[in-house]
């Protein structure tokens, strides 16, 4: 059995970190210890038995922070089961069918040898940070496309393979 699980996350105007928050609350909630926290605050993935990182998606990569994450903490990623997710589509096609991941996050997968990984639905709200997100609000494409009955079922699998001994 698992005893703590990190959540880390890399987003730019907290959309991600929400998803994060929602992952790690369905692992609480099956008895699981859980840290969420921004992946560029992680010192060490040492204390952790499993990971969780998700990154918010920006023309078509992996936030910075995600990114840098795996690089600096890939050997001992490849210790312990792991799990990614992006966020990123402004508009529903995450919720209509699987999306696969970014080539950058494919490659992260194959090398950490990540258990899963799931593309959901961003958001991009009046506020947002950015020259890039301010054109995109005005051009009329924000909006919340996140679907956190997916993100909670899709945790729940992440829960699961931990009680199974993943």
């Amino acid at each position: 059995m698992t005893d703590k699980v990190l959540v880390a996350y890399g987003t730019t105007n907290g959309s991600t970190a929400r998803i994060a928050e929602a992952v790690a609350d369905v692992l609480r909630k099956d008895g699981l210890a859980v840290d969420t926290l921004p992946a560029r605050s992680v010192p060490s993935v040492s204390p952790y038995d499993a990971v969780v990182i998700g990154g918010g998606l920006y023309a078509g990569r992996w936030h910075k922070d995600a990114r840098r994450f795996v690089r600096r903490h890939g050997r001992a990623l490849t210790e312990r089961p792991l799990w990614l997710f992006s966020s990123g589509p402004l508009d529903a096609t995450a919720s209509e069918r699987d999306i696969p991941p970014v080539p950058g996050v494919r490659k992260t997968m194959a090398r950490l040898d990540a258990r899963d990984h799931v593309t959901f639905g961003g958001c991009l709200e009046e506020g947002a940070k950015g020259w890039v997100a301010g054109m995109i609000l005005r051009s009329g494409k924000g909006g919340d496309f996140r679907d956190f009955t997916a993100i909670e079922a899709w945790a729940e699998r992440v829960a699961a393979e931990l009680r199974n001994g993943a």
